[in-house]
């Protein structure tokens, strides 16, 4: 048997560079407190939690809900890379949704150091070493260079080379993220850019450039589920719904492919959202209103399609004709995306839940949908996680 699971409710911190905010503890706790009293719950009420976070020791997520009370509510750490937030979320909705637990937290956060990802440690296999040795079979890898922005580089050489495709396509991308953004008071980065700005920032490996390349920073988002029955025994009638989600990692061809865009994510999450669509009962078309995991811009033209909101190769012409925006077809990263919040890795889930949640509502302000009903969330982590879910508005 599986439930209607309902969000209730949804919080979030405002998002700061590395060593500007609070630390994780008081940044997940605000966010979890913000959720319960957008749900109007109490943490009394809350009958699992599921934190998710990359940088950090194990029990954090202890040390963040025990801000809250001490109620011995079983406390479930997930690490699932860049994936991390919207993993805990699909925890939390498999617990309703199987009727284990009527009402359960998901809490992302995530204290991040400055500078570009790096391996914590270094005495044990990494467990991207297959992906690295595929990688560097099929490009050019720099050893001075960060890893994980040359992933992305080298799939974007790769839809270069496939496509024909110009430059100027995957800048245009970040112009429309900070546009977005300039509305949303949780973004760090929200002053415009054109074109010309992105191409000529710092390079940072092959076609990417610095403002095409999403920015560490330290936040925390939540979401509170929870099942018809519960919100009624609480006379609350929650207006947002989980239609279907799915959290998939890489099939056995992931490395005989030889492909960049396969490496970074684009199978998963192809078959991801064609999972989930058929389990919701809609088609790419019915979808009002995205936020996807655009780390680097190549991430966000390779998802437009394998999402399906464009066919294969019409990035550029999706692009071009401003069907990602507002009067488009569909509304991509209203929120400014990761490119203009920053990537704090175990919130950045659970804050594109918040904003699917605030759009389908009519509570997102200057950068609202017109009449949102189906959102849909994507959040990626390499090595590979892949969650796609599918929001309703109820009524």
């Amino acid at each position: 048997m599986s439930r209607r699971v309902l969000v209730a409710g949804v919080g979030m911190v405002p998002f700061t560079k590395p060593s500007a905010g609070l630390t994780y503890d008081h940044q997940g706790a605000g966010a979890a407190r913000a959720a319960l009293e957008d749900a109007g719950f109490q943490y009394d009420d809350i009958q699992q939690v599921y934190a998710g976070y990359v940088y950090g020791d194990s029990t954090a997520g202890q040390r963040v809900v025990y801000q809250l009370g001490k109620s011995r509510v079983p406390v479930l750490n997930v690490n699932n890379n860049c994936a991390s937030g919207s993993s805990a979320l699909w925890l939390a909705r498999q617990a309703v949704a199987s009727g284990v637990v009527d009402c359960a937290l998901a809490v992302g956060f995530e204290q991040m150091p400055p500078g570009a990802l790096s391996a914590k440690w270094t005495d044990r296999p990494a467990p991207l070493t297959d992906f690295k040795a595929t990688l560097e079979d099929i490009y050019p890898v720099d050893p001075s260079l960060p890893m994980t922005p040359q992933y992305f580089a080298a799939a974007g050489a790769e839809y270069v080379e496939r496509y024909d495709v110009r430059p100027e396509m995957f800048a245009s991308v970040s112009v429309k993220a900070r546009a977005h953004a300039a509305g949303n008071p949780y973004a760090v980065f929200r002053d415009q850019v054109t074109v010309e700005q992105v191409l000529d920032s710092t390079p940072v490996a092959g076609l990417l450039t610095r403002l095409q390349c999403c920015p560490p920073t330290c936040g925390a988002a939540a979401a509170v589920v929870c099942s018809d029955d519960f919100a009624r025994a609480h006379g609350l009638q929650p207006r947002v719904a989980i239609a279907a989600q799915t959290l998939q990692s890489d099939a056995d061809d992931v490395f005989e492919s030889r492909s960049a865009m396969t490496l970074v994510g684009s199978d998963v999450t192809r078959r991801a959202a064609a999972e989930v669509y058929a389990a919701a009962g809609v088609t790419p078309a019915d979808v009002d209103v995205v936020e996807l995991h655009d780390c680097f811009t190549v991430n966000e033209v390779l998802s437009y399609e394998a999402l399906g909101l464009c066919e294969e190769g019409g990035a550029e012409k999706f692009i071009a004709d401003r069907q990602n925006t507002y009067g488009g077809q569909v509304v991509t990263n209203p929120s400014g995306g990761l490119l203009s919040k920053g990537h704090p890795l175990g919130a950045t889930g659970l804050a594109q839940t918040a904003e699917i949640t605030w759009q389908l509502r009519g509570e997102a302000g200057d950068r609202q949908v017109p009449d949102a009903r189906v959102g849909l969330q994507h959040n990626l982590g390499l090595g590979t996680a892949g969650v796609v879910t599918v929001f309703e508005r109820l009524s």
